[in-house]
């Protein structure tokens, strides 16, 4: 039998990709709006949603925080809409019924999606987000779309390269 081979020390062996901390992160938040529906706690939404944000950005690995610091917004969109379609789906209007859901539901929970943003870039800041974010910086002032003198007039004024017009057939020889 083979012996494990030994981990690196202070590695977490539970590292997830940051798509990997998406999904638990939408996990959470569907479970908390699914629970929050039906037992009629809108706290419950909230607390799954910080729940979630906590476990993603700890266990997400290093390389994929930035990633992960810019979702909580989407994701929580994405659950509470996912959660009032599952609920509102049976209405007699389900389009009005949803929308009416998804506003109210949204309403109602902005302070803990706000609270689960700063949560997540609080915890992966220290983790090395911000040294993605520098790294992003400096990859992206190395590209140059326009690459052109930086004293360059944008309006051109001078004319003197105009083209001659193109000769007609008249003038052919």
């Amino acid at each position: 039998m083979r012996e494990p081979r030994p981990r690196p020390a202070g590695r977490n062996p539970a590292a997830l990709t940051g798509r990997g901390g998406i999904v638990v992160l939408f996990a959470a938040a569907l479970a908390g709006a699914l629970a929050a529906h039906w037992t009629g706690t809108g706290v419950l939404a909230g607390l799954a949603f910080l729940l979630g944000c906590a476990a993603a950005a700890l266990l997400t690995r290093p390389a994929d925080l930035l990633t992960l610091a810019v979702s909580p917004p989407l994701v929580f969109f994405a659950a509470t809409l996912a959660a009032v379609i599952v609920v509102n789906a049976g209405e007699q209007s389900p389009v009005r019924s949803i929308a009416l859901g998804l506003l109210t539901a949204l309403a109602g929970t902005a302070p803990w999606l706000f609270a689960g943003t700063v949560l997540v870039v609080v915890v992966t800041a220290p983790r090395g987000m911000l040294a993605q974010v520098r790294d992003l910086r400096g990859r992206l002032a190395g590209l140059r779309l326009f690459h052109e003198e930086e004293n360059a007039d944008p309006v051109r004024w001078d004319d003197s390269r105009r083209r001659e017009p193109p000769a007609h057939h008249a003038d052919v020889d």
